[in-house]
């Protein structure tokens, strides 16, 4: 691909702004412009337009079908592709696509995830374009972004409440502007680049290891000798192998208006790294979940598979997916990037403000928002911040906040005092302090960094939380400034009760050190390890009135999304733990024990030959493969017993805390004595690759 040709190449496939713009009416252009900047509601009679432009532009590039492209409560996307073709009476076809079936579509909606909220029996769901993301091709189908609903019209998707969300923040936010002076202001948005993390394995070897198959990750495997100890694979020389897929997923992921920049070698072998350009919310959550399946797609091409489990690999560094968020206004300004001025200074100090006391009051939310069963694995350890929940903050703003609540000057660098709106706030470079890796939410100069997502979670859930937690701060702040007499003593009064009363989220050292987790304890902060202990916390009274007080989340749609998360957590724990059994008494106690056998043979052979032989390394083999033959057949069957134990509780919740605390321990054991059977037997007999291959295929 000539360099030259990437300018031309970028957004091919999307029918964006230019598009829009050089084949739509001008004055549909303009209202379709007005809905998509504004979020004015969308003038019905320019469907048709849009429709026809639509059409005409997909057929061009090679499209026979259209679809409603959703995000269902799946994790992943979903479409019904319909084509073009419309009869006419001479038996001939012509090529349709009205405005109506632009605006709705009419999917099965009986067999995805609702929670509760429809009867099996009850089929009918709807797709709602959503114009503010872009229309895409895939192969040879038109793909439109929509919202899925019920009939009912409770939201069954995940951008719906992304949707809502961003509203219920811009909305707040307005107002907070405004106290500021900023007439030109019209609107404001969240800006996210997400970070996604992955590995790559051989395909051919992929196939067959019947727990990558069916459950995205190993759930057995001993240590190689060598792991990620040298520290030579992060931003090391790219294999070629891996070099071709990136260029082919940049250019697939370019022709799609994917705003795909970096790209390195991660940590662990065979792990690596694609990173966008920030861009609005709504779209970046869009692009992710592309980009995921994008990914999956070239490896296939190239014999690789595209691994996006959390800890696909145990004893080296798990995948995430690092958040970067920040708000802007329709300005180009960013309102976590400190200004000059005192009333710019103030702003970032109020905006940030409240950040801070969105994530102390909400830790919870934000916590359920990365649980996963994958992601408990990973968190807490190589370079995944711990399951508590704390902000990063850095010594220079950490010590202008302590100097606002304590009012005494700010010292390192001048002798001003910090009233707010008053006096100048220090310069705040961009990279005044160090990053933290052990942070799960660190300040990073203009954005936010929340560093808990696991690498194939959706970005809308933890989206969808920072906005409305942000928006609820915002709207109490608001609420306060706006009846204030004195403004500028309000609002110093306001920061400073806020740094006093939530200052115990702010923890700039080491989240990996037993002492923070102490140490968060005396803090009152929550610590959440597992999913199961999350969940409970997402139908707490303060967080259903957050959700439908801002009208992103009806309680009825909390209570069927906690219902899906329960009832997904059990499921991964029941495939895993099934597909350990079936790999453990098909293919690996048998593999031992023909390899048991030819080891006494082979004494059996020695002792013919020479009786006097004492065959001490055979007969010690033979009893170390015994025991934990013997042991391992024991925590088979014990963990036959905690599945049908678990299976048999009377609800969803009941069966997923059997899970986590009975199923998962049992899981545990089988594998820790697999894993020693692993490192003595004959790899001629291991009936399936090792880590060793895995993890350092050759090229």
């Amino acid at each position: 691909m000539s360099t030259k040709c990437i300018p031309e190449l970028f957004g091919k496939l999307v029918f964006n702004d230019t598009i829009m713009k050089a084949r739509l009416p001008h004055t549909t252009y303009k209202a379709l412009r007005k809905t998509i900047e504004d979020g004015k509601p969308l003038d019905i009679s320019i469907a048709d337009p849009v429709a026809n432009a639509m059409k005409d532009w997909a057929v061009e590039n090679g499209c026979t079908h259209f679809t409603h492209w959703f995000q269902p409560m799946t994790g992943i996307t979903a479409e019904k592709h319909d084509s073009f073709i419309s009869p006419e009476a001479n038996g001939k076809v012509v090529m349709e696509f009205s405005g109506k079936e632009l605006v709705r579509g009419e999917p099965d909606a009986s067999s995805f995830p609702s929670g509760g909220l429809r009867a099996t029996f009850e089929a009918r769901g709807y797709t709602a374009w959503d114009p503010t993301s872009c229309a895409f091709i895939k192969g040879n189908t038109l793909c439109i972004p929509t919202i899925f609903c019920s009939y009912t019209g409770e939201a069954l998707d995940k951008k719906t409440p992304l949707l809502r969300s961003t509203e219920a923040l811009n909305k707040q936010a307005m107002r907070i502007l405004k106290l500021f002076g900023n007439e030109d202001v019209t609107s404001t948005k969240t800006t996210v680049g997400p970070e996604q993390e992955y590995f790559l394995v051989d395909r051919d070897m992929y196939n067959q290891r019947e727990d990558m198959v069916l459950t995205g990750r190993t759930l057995f495997g001993a240590m190689p000798p060598r792991g990620q100890e040298m520290e030579d694979h992060y931003f090391g020389a790219i294999k070629p192998r891996v070099a071709d897929f990136m260029n082919d997923l940049n250019e697939e992921l370019w022709k799609l208006g994917i705003l795909a920049k970096t790209e390195h070698n991660e940590v662990a072998p065979s792990q690596h790294e694609m990173a966008p350009i920030f861009t609005d919310t709504n779209t970046a959550t869009d692009h992710n979940q592309l980009t995921m399946e994008i990914m999956k797609k070239v490896a296939e091409k190239h014999n690789l598979y595209c691994l996006l489990h959390e800890k696909p690999f145990d004893g080296v560094n798990g995948s995430g997916k690092h958040n970067n968020w920040s708000m802007s206004t329709n300005t180009g300004v960013n309102l976590l990037e400190p200004g000059d001025s005192p009333m710019e200074n103030a702003q970032f100090l109020l905006f940030l403000a409240a950040v801070i006391k969105a994530v102390d009051e909400y830790q919870d939310l934000l916590r359920i928002s990365v649980a996963t069963p994958g992601n408990d694995h990973r968190l807490g350890a190589n370079e995944a911040p711990p399951a508590v929940v704390s902000m990063f903050l850095g010594d220079e703003l950490t010590e202008i906040l302590e100097s606002i609540e304590s009012g005494k000057p700010y010292n390192p660098k001048n002798k001003e005092s910090m009233e707010v709106g008053v006096t100048v706030l220090p310069h705040f470079p961009k990279d005044s302090t160090d990053r933290n890796r052990t942070s799960p939410f660190a300040f990073t100069g203009n954005k936010f960094e929340f560093r808990m997502l696991g690498s194939s979670l959706s970005v809308s859930g933890p989206n969808v939380v920072l906005n409305t937690a942000v928006a609820e701060e915002l709207e109490e702040f608001a609420d306060v400034l706006e009846k204030a007499s004195d403004f500028k003593k309000s609002l110093h009064k306001l920061i400073k009760t806020v740094i006093k009363e939530h200052k115990r989220i702010i923890f700039n050292g080491d989240g990996y050190n037993d002492a923070w987790l102490e140490e968060a304890k005396k803090r009152g902060l929550l610590n959440l390890p597992t999913t199961m202990d999350a969940l409970p916390y997402f139908v707490a009274d303060k967080n259903i009135k957050l959700f439908t007080k801002h009208k992103v989340l009806t309680e009825t749609e909390i209570h069927s999304r906690y219902e899906i998360l329960v009832e997904n957590y059990s499921k991964t724990l029941n495939i895993e733990a099934l597909t350990m059994m079936d790999m453990t008494s098909k293919q690996i106690l048998p593999a031992v024990s023909a390899y048991a056998d030819s080891i006494s043979l082979s004494a059996m052979h020695k002792k013919a030959v020479n009786s006097a032989l004492k065959c001490t390394m055979e007969s010690s083999l033979l009893e170390k493969l015994s025991d934990l033959t013997d042991k391992t057949y024991e925590e088979l069957s014990a963990l036959g017993n905690a599945v049908e134990k678990a299976s048999s509780k009377k609800t969803n919740k009941a069966t997923s805390d059997a899970y986590c605390k009975e199923v998962l321990p049992a899981m545990t054991s089988l594998r820790e004595s697999v894993d020693k059977l692993e490192t003595l037997t004959s790899k001629k007999y291991w009936p399936f690759p090792t880590y060793s291959d895995l993890l350092f295929y050759p090229d």
